[in-house]
């Protein structure tokens, strides 16, 4: 899951606002973030190299150490402690752990395969991404629209008032990423638009993913909080 999983952060800046909605977004997406580390690391390589050639369906990649279950002891903890620390709240701590494990249950249903630990160990997830991807995306899009409406029902509750312009920017950026999947879930970009081979040492997958991710959270971080309270 990509978009689903910065709705959740939403929701724990509207209960939690004495945590800082970027904190949120980037722990939200924890797993994600240092599965970009530990492929540069060279421990959860990424293919097909090739950024044109990738799509849901044929990404490979064993996420050992940033989505396994057994690993992710570790970052619960790891997670609790920087929310604590930051925020000098145990509230926030707690809630840094849930998110990730938000993350873990999100990905179980519309997501990558994942294990206990290694390959060779007990399989967790639906594995919708090589299976069947586009029913991976509805379930994402789903989720995220209901977490969508929650959250502006909350905000309405609260007094909370937002223009259409800047609802529709908030929205559009969760479209984008459901888009950006609904391209890349069984074809190719060098299929879609029929592009030659070719080699650039910038040509890979992952800065596509990186770049994707990034410019959500700087939307997300800029147009969420740009609201009116009456109260």
């Amino acid at each position: 899951m990509l978009a689903g999983h910065f709705t959740t952060a939403l929701i724990a800046k509207q209960k939690f606002p004495k945590g800082t909605l970027l904190y949120f977004l980037i722990i939200s997406q924890f797993q994600d973030f240092l599965w970009f580390i530990f492929h540069y690391l060279g421990i959860e390589r990424t293919q097909p190299s090739d950024a044109f050639d990738a799509t849901l369906s044929n990404m490979v990649v064993d996420m050992l150490y940033s989505h396994d279950l057994l690993p992710q002891l570790f970052w619960f903890a790891l997670a609790f402690i920087i929310g604590k620390t930051l925020f000098k709240s145990t509230r926030i701590g707690l809630v840094s752990a849930v998110l990730l494990l938000a993350h873990l249950i999100l990905d179980f249903f519309s997501g990558h395969m994942h294990h206990l630990f290694g390959a060779d160990t007990m399989e967790a997830g639906l594995g919708l991404y090589a299976s069947n991807p586009y029913l991976a995306i509805a379930i994402e899009a789903i989720f995220s629209m209901l977490v969508l409406w929650y959250f502006f029902r909350e905000e309405t509750k609260k007094g909370i008032t937002r223009t259409i312009k800047n609802k529709v920017a908030i929205v559009s950026v969760f479209v984008y990423g459901i888009v950006f999947m609904l391209l890349i879930a069984t074809r190719s970009f060098r299929t879609l638009f029929n592009i030659p081979e070719f080699d650039l040492s910038f040509n890979t997958n992952m800065p596509t993913l990186i770049f994707t991710y990034g410019i959500m959270l700087y939307c997300l971080n800029y147009f969420v909080p740009k609201f009116k309270s009456s109260k």
